[in-house]
């Protein structure tokens, strides 16, 4: 991917409530035109750092810098920015065509010209046209996501912010929805700053995302090196199911767990590290007949499947630890509930994690 240049920057930004740090001394760099997501549990802070980037919050310490301009004070009616809320905040006795058309009412346009924009704004956000003069109220959840999104974008921002948009939408229409926002962000090339608690959202649209703990940015990567390369127990654990085994360095580089028998083989680790975690993600175990089958196997009992659409979930417990494994439905494994079996993985798809 090619490299962005830098629209909103972070310095050594905190925000105090009392003896809280909500935000901890967080450095990030935005691109112009990137699909950003910052994914947290509640209470990590991420509420409050996109308060503080849509002018809502003033930082205690540290700079938000706009193209390079310093914006600390500056309030959010008069930066280029946009939000769009979790409530959508849409105007319930006006019309579709008169909530898209606020931004540009206020700005003194001619009418027939913000009728048109309007138009355009509702064809590029699938709404039929004979929607604009329908009260707002009557539209469905999902009509009333692409209003809102249509009035941010009528204001024409250089950036625009969401705040958990589709949480409060039902499972199939919030699928759609996403990937109708990343074909948005694709067709106008706008900076998208997004926060969410759901990792499926994160890792549908986002460019790259930033995970936060406690006020901190723990970890910023794309979809795929977020995945595929936690740096933390939390990281990988928060990013999916995860198959997590503490472990300490033994002699020769191997590893050893005081829960499972023999040494295991796993990534060199780093200069320094003497304990930590193993992570393997359930779609690299599998189930095999010989332990020379792979680099690492323990034998347990087939406790449970679950079947997750296109893929099946098996449960392996092995004495007090419970594994997971994850294949396709059409490699799905035959054998059965409480059959003994055998799983295994290679060194090359486990990752060393501290905590």
């Amino acid at each position: 991917m090619a490299v962005r240049p830098t629209i909103l920057s972070l310095k050594s930004v905190r925000k105090i409530f009392g003896t809280l740090a909500a935000v901890d001394n967080i450095d990030l760099d935005i691109g112009e035109g990137e699909f950003f997501t910052i994914v947290g549990p509640s209470g990590s802070g991420k509420t409050t750092l996109l308060r503080m980037l849509a002018g809502m919050e003033q930082p205690t310490s540290g700079d938000i810098l706009l193209r390079g301009e310093r914006i600390n004070e500056l309030p959010a009616n008069r930066r280029p920015t946009c939000m769009v809320f979790q409530s959508l905040a849409l105007f319930p006795h006006r019309t579709v065509g008169e909530n898209i058309e606020f931004s540009l009412k206020i700005r003194g346009e001619a009418k027939e010209k913000r009728k048109v924009r309007a138009l355009e704004l509702m064809d590029l956000l699938r709404l039929p046209q004979a929607y604009y003069g329908k009260n707002v109220m009557k539209c469905s959840g999902g009509e009333r996501q692409r209003v809102a999104l249509a009035r941010a974008l009528a204001y024409d921002p250089q950036i625009l912010f969401f705040d958990e948009p589709l949480s409060a939408i039902d499972y199939k229409l919030r699928k759609t929805l996403e990937k109708e926002l990343k074909d948005i962000h694709r067709e106008t090339k706008k900076t998208f700053v997004y926060i969410t608690h759901s990792l499926e959202e994160a890792m549908v649209m986002s460019d790259r995302i930033g995970v936060m703990r406690e006020g901190k940015l723990v970890q910023v990567g794309s979809p795929h090196e977020i995945y595929s390369s936690p740096t933390t127990r939390f990281v990988s654990e928060f990013i999916g199911d995860v198959n997590v085994i503490p472990v300490d360095v033994a002699a020769g580089g191997l590893l050893k767990s005081a829960s499972l028998k023999g040494p295991l083989k796993g990534p060199v680790p780093p200069k320094g590290f003497t304990s930590g975690h193993l992570v393997i993600r359930p779609e690299f175990l599998r189930f095999i007949s010989k332990a020379s089958e792979a680099d690492n196997s323990v034998s347990g009992r087939l406790y449970n499947e679950y079947a997750l659409g296109s893929r099946i979930q098996y449960q392996v417990r092995v004495g007090e630890r419970v594994f997971i494994v994850e294949k396709l439905r059409q490699q799905m494994f035959t054998g059965k509930l409480d059959d003994e079996v055998r799983i295994g993985w290679d060194a090359k798809d486990s990752i060393l994690v501290t905590d």
